[in-house]
C-alpha cells in the first residue's frame, strides 16, 4: 500500500479523524491532510510514530508493512568504504554477523562510508554503480522487521531457533540476490544490544535507529549481484582527512547517543519488550 492510504486505513481501523490523528501523533492536522492527499510524506520518525499508535490501538501495522521483495530494475549510485582497499574481483564476504547477513555492503551516504573507515590509514572510499536489473530485491522498511531481521543476522536469535520468529527470518531473504535496508551503524550496537536483553522496547528502539537518518545500505548477497556491481571512481584518504573525519564521527556518535538516550526515556512505556514479542510470536 502507499502512504496516502496507509494513513487512511489506519485512521479507519483506529475509527479517528485527521485531527484526532494529528494529536495522537504531535503533529498538526495539516501535516496529517498532506500525508493523506500525497502531497508529502511522513519522516522516518513519524512513520515510528504511526507504528506505535498502531500497537497502542491494538492495530497490526505488518498488515501495511513495505517489506516487498521486487525485480530489480534500473541502477544505484553508492559508496563502499574498505579499511585496505578492494582487490581483485567484488564478492559478498564481510563478516557473516553483520546487519544483513554476509555480502557486499554499499551505502546511500558517502559521509557514512567515510567515518566507517577513518581510523584505518590504507583507508580507501569508492564510489560504485550497482545494476539492479534482473535481481531478486527484497527491500526493508524501518520497523520491528527490519530491527528483528539485524538481531536474526548479529545471532540474537539463537536462544529461539525452534519458534516460529527464528524461522521467519532465518528465511526471510531466501533467494534474494540484494536487501536495501536502512543503517543500523556500529555506534548503534549499543541501542540494539539494550532492546535484545530487554531494557528499552521495540517503540523506543525504532524511534532511535530511525531518528539518525543514516540512509540506507544496499547489500549484494550473492555472485550474481556483485558481477553487476562497478567502480565508478575510487580515493584514497589522506591523514589529514582522516583525522578530520574522526573528530566528526567522535562529535556524531556522542549526538546520536545523547539523541537515542532521549528517545528511550520518552518512550520507555511505549510498544513491547524483545522477550514478549518473542513469546508471543509477534
Amino acid at each position: 500500500m502507499e502512504i496516502p492510504e496507509i494513513i487512511k486505513a489506519i485512521r479507519n481501523r483506529a475509527g479517528v479523524s485527521q485531527k484526532a490523528l494529528a494529536a495522537a501523533l504531535s503533529v498538526s492536522f495539516a501535516t496529517v491532510n498532506r500525508w493523506e492527499t500525497g502531497r508529502n510524506a511522513p519522516t522516518p520518525l513519524a512513520m515510528a510514530g504511526l507504528r506505535a499508535y498502531c500497537e497502542r490501538k491494538g492495530i497490526d501495522y505488518a498488515e501495511f508493512e513495505g517489506n516487498t521483495i521486487r525485480a530489480g530494475s534500473g541502477s544505484a549510485l553508492l559508496y563502499h568504504g574498505s579499511k585496505s582497499g578492494l582487490t581483485g574481483e567484488i564478492r559478498p564476504i564481510s563478516r557473516k554477523l553483520c546487519d544483513f547477513g554476509q555480502g557486499f555492503y554499499m551505502g546511500t551516504e558517502k559521509k557514512q562510508a567515510l567515518t566507517l573507515i577513518c581510523n584505518f590509514p590504507r583507508a580507501m572510499l569508492y564510489t560504485v554503480e550497482a545494476d539492479l536489473t534482473d535481481l531478486r530485491v527484497l527491500e526493508v522498511d524501518v520497523g520491528i522487521d527490519w530491527a528483528l531481521l539485524i538481531a536474526f543476522h548479529r545471532g540474537k536469535l539463537e536462544a529461539v531457533r525452534r519458534s516460529a520468529i527464528y524461522k521467519k527470518y532465518a528465511g526471510m531473504s531466501d533467494g534474494c540476490d540484494m536487501i536495501i535496508g536502512y543503517i543500523a551503524n556500529d555506534r548503534m550496537f549499543v541501542v540494539l544490544d539494550r532492546f535484545f536483553s530487554g531494557e528499552i522496547t521495540d517503540v523506543a528502539l525504532v524511534n532511535s535507529l530511525s531518528a539518525l537518518k543514516l540512509g540506507k545500505q544496499y547489500v549484494a548477497l550473492t555472485e550474481k549481484a556483485c558481477r553487476q556491481i562497478k567502480i565508478v571512481a575510487e580515493k584514497a584518504l589522506s591523514e589529514t582527512e582522516r583525522a578530520a573525519l574522526s573528530q566528526e564521527s567522535e562529535a556524531r556518535r556522542r549526538e546520536g547517543i545523547r539523541q537515542a538516550e532521549d528517545i528511550c526515556r520518552r518512550h520507555r512505556r511505549d510498544g513491547r519488550f524483545f522477550d514478549e514479542i518473542i513469546d508471543g510470536g509477534m
